[in-house]
């Protein structure tokens, strides 16, 4: 097991390096620097979570979702609009985003949650009501900043989360298709959602490709097989829009190829293999849940913010889990992999012992 845990390690400080690099390839010396002390920020909230026992966490998950809606609400009350949206409180001293720390706190109350109701998570009255009350409540308070993309990320790690848990599917696939109708009624509410979702369908019908995706497409065609080296991109010098945030995967792709896009795919893929090796030698059902819940986060983030940069999906927020820049992403998941560091650690490698039995 120490095997796996020195592996989550590693690729976790390779990614964020890698993605270090990538920011200053990006957008220059200015928010690389700006980048650097959110990078160790985020590794002394590694460390700290990895040596805190992470059974802790069950005393205290009710408040952590009190914290959580206070600051979403505190959000949506006092944060400055920016590009259309209200996601950041700032303190002067620091600006943070409370969305993501809220998706943390979710993940580590639902396990809390599930593994107290047991069998009774099959029953809808006794049992499933309990976690859906706040899924429901952290997702809508999410949406409506509007922060469609977090949100779609709380749902997807929560509803998967509840079937691992032994949640009916019927249960579930009701309660996805009533979500997933309201969430795209209120997506065609906001205008900025709305034009995402309105230009998707149309490149997909038309062929009309927009502007971001276009740009995103040519600097990962541009890449070719091997890229062109690490700080040679040309799409992210004024073509390619957030080039250090929602489409650095492009400026990856630029960089290092279509070899180097799998390389690192496969490193979120490894990440969620080992989480779910953790979570099946966890010995508590608390446990198990908080390290499937973390390591799924965590792909689902990669691979959608994948899917944007190749035009799969429609353009979103979403960050590239240790590499795009941004301050309380970075620190949050850093968090989380301290976490399912931990649960890692609390398991007991059984010692071969070679002899004649007595």
């Amino acid at each position: 097991m120490k095997i796996l845990v020195r592996t989550l390690l590693t690729i976790t400080i390779g990614l964020v390096i890698l993605g270090s690099f990538l920011i200053f390839s990006a957008k220059g010396l200015n928010v690389f620097m700006s980048h650097l002390w959110k990078v160790i920020a985020a590794f002394t909230g590694l460390i700290l979570a990895s040596v805190v026992p992470y059974r802790y966490y069950k005393d205290y998950s009710k408040i952590f979702m009190i914290i959580a809606v206070l600051l979403l609400i505190a959000t949506l009350i006092f944060a400055p609009d920016i590009k259309g949206a209200s996601r950041w409180i700032n303190l002067k001293v620091i600006r943070f985003q409370p969305s993501e720390l809220a998706k943390l706190f979710l993940i580590v109350h639902l396990a809390v949650l599930i593994a107290q109701k047991g069998k009774k998570i099959e029953d809808y009255k006794n049992g499933l009501v309990f976690p859906l009350f706040w899924i429901f409540i952290i997702s809508v308070l999410i949406l409506i900043q509007p922060n469609v993309s977090t949100s779609m990320i709380v749902l997807f790690t929560s509803f998967t989360m509840l079937y691992v848990g032994g949640a009916r599917i019927l249960h579930l696939a009701g309660i996805v298709g009533t979500a997933g109708f309201a969430g795209g009624t209120v997506m065609m509410i906001f205008p900025h959602s709305r034009s995402r979702v309105l230009s998707f369908i149309d490149s997909l019908i038309n062929g009309n490709v927009g502007h971001q995706l276009k740009q995103s497409l040519v600097a990962l065609g541009s890449g070719g097989v091997t890229g062109l080296g690490l700080g040679h991109s040309r799409q992210s010098n004024l073509f390619l829009p957030e080039p250090h945030n929602d489409f650095i995967f492009s400026v990856l792709g630029e960089e290092f190829g279509f070899i180097g896009t799998l390389l690192i795919l496969f490193a979120y893929l490894t990440i969620f293999m080992i989480g779910l090796l953790i979570a099946k030698k966890t010995k508590d059902e608390f446990g198990q849940l908080l390290a499937f819940g973390i390591s799924f986060m965590i792909v689902i983030s990669a691979f959608l913010h994948a899917a944007v940069g190749i035009g799969i999906v429609p353009t979103t927020g979403i960050t590239l889990p240790f590499i795009s820049f941004g301050g309380t992403s970075i620190i949050v998941f850093c968090i989380s992999m301290g976490i399912l560091i931990n649960i890692g650690l609390q398991i007991k490698d059984k010692k071969l012992r070679i002899g004649k039995k007595k």
